[in-house]
């Protein structure tokens, strides 16, 4: 399938590596608002530079991936599924949920598509804590723990201005990997309760050609929740922008027969731990799945798995075999419910209920590379309220 991809920002290079390893798609051509930006990775992936006008009346593309910044989320999406292409977004799919179930809408009535980032729930480390949960080696999860804390983006984003302006901050930038995560494992989330708080009036931006110039923090930059299942399970959760350092697991889940230590769901790999009632800790085995590989090398030295763009192949190869695809937009709307349900509540101080069902998407078979989709059952479909 021949894709489009609009937004060239640092994400888009993740996604233009993931299609160079796929049989199944292949970028055709980039655009952004910013021409120069185009250019920059058309020549850098050997894929066409043009405007978007031009992609959306392009017949050789079926499926236009969103890449802009979260404000221009809908409109963008709008415009793919106006042209009659199927829409995969980064996250989140919008920052309004109104905006979002309007989107579905029109995608069903258009009988297109929609995914959504993020797709790391597809990693073997994910899978592998998938199949521990499935096969009831932990028990019932009846709670846990979730945190992402840091110093925040402007260290190393060299602009970084909308992480910390309305429809920013790390709830609806960082949140949807670990809710996204949180559901595959448990389920959908009843309710929330939060509260926040901003650490600094300002930040200093740390790289590029901007470094040195200081911007105004518009939006909450610490969250505390806690996430009620419709399982029974509470999970805690941690956000965070104003931490330097911290020793925190990503998340930790308590059941009734044992503990899961699930890895950072920001991405692929990693080996989970898991106790069994008082057991030693053991290093759970993700071999037998795809999407584990180390592949990329962070700032820090730190190698990780890095598959990005394998919800797009799961997708493609679901519209061309006629089935669901996992990182649907019906998800990514009860991600997004759910993480608007936080900021509700952190600025209301109230219980949100959420309104939106959504089963667990199919698990992934075990198995090689993109070939474990050809053979991938069906994923239940997300009921939208």
């Amino acid at each position: 399938m021949y894709i489009g991809i609009i937004g060239c920002g640092v994400i888009s290079a993740a996604y233009l590596r993931g299609a160079t390893r796929s049989n199944y798609i292949r970028v055709k051509s980039v655009a952004d608002i910013r021409e120069e930006a185009a250019i920059a990775q058309a020549s850098a992936f050997g894929v066409d530079a043009t405007s978007i006008d031009s992609m959306l009346v392009d017949p050789a593309i079926e499926l236009v991936i969103n890449l802009t910044v979260p404000t221009a989320h809908a409109e963008v999406s709008r415009r793919i599924l106006d042209a009659g292409k199927h829409v995969y977004s980064e996250k989140p799919l919008t920052v309004s949920l109104d905006d979002a179930r309007e989107l579905l809408q029109m995608a069903d009535e258009r009988k297109l598509r929609i995914g959504c980032a993020p797709d790391t729930f597809l990693g073997a480390s994910h899978q592998v804590c998938r199949e521990i949960i499935d096969q009831g080696r932990v028990g019932t999860i009846l709670s846990g723990s979730a945190s992402f804390l840091s110093r925040g983006m402007e260290a190393w984003h060299p602009n970084p201005d909308f992480f910390f302006k309305p429809g920013g901050g790390p709830i609806l930038d960082l949140g949807p990997y670990y809710i996204t995560a949180l559901i595959n494992l448990l389920g959908p989330v009843a309710s929330v309760v939060a509260t926040s708080a901003t650490g600094y009036a300002t930040r200093i931006i740390g790289s590029g050609a901007r470094a040195g110039e200081e911007i105004v923090v518009e939006t909450p930059t610490s969250y505390s929740a806690l996430l009620s299942f419709r399982s029974g399970a509470r999970i805690t959760l941690d956000a965070s922008w104003d931490v330097w350092k911290h020793g925190r697991s990503p998340i930790e889940l308590y059941g009734t027969k044992g503990t899961l230590v699930v890895p950072d769901p920001n991405f692929f790999g990693d080996e989970p731990s898991v106790s069994e009632r008082d057991g030693e800790w053991a290093h759970a085995d993700i071999s037998a799945f795809p999407f584990g590989e180390r592949n990329r090398t962070l700032r820090s030295g730190r190698e990780v798995a890095d598959h990005r763009s394998i919800g797009v192949v799961d997708m493609a190869q679901a519209i061309m075999s006629g089935r669901p695809h996992r990182a649907s937009g019906e998800l990514a709307l009860h991600v997004l419910e759910t993480l608007q349900a936080i900021l509700i509540s952190a600025t209301e101080g109230r219980s949100v209920s959420i309104l939106s069902n959504c089963d667990r998407p199919s698990p992934l078979p075990r198995g090689s590379g993109e070939r474990v989709f050809a053979s991938a059952t069906e994923s239940p479909a997300c009921e939208v309220v």
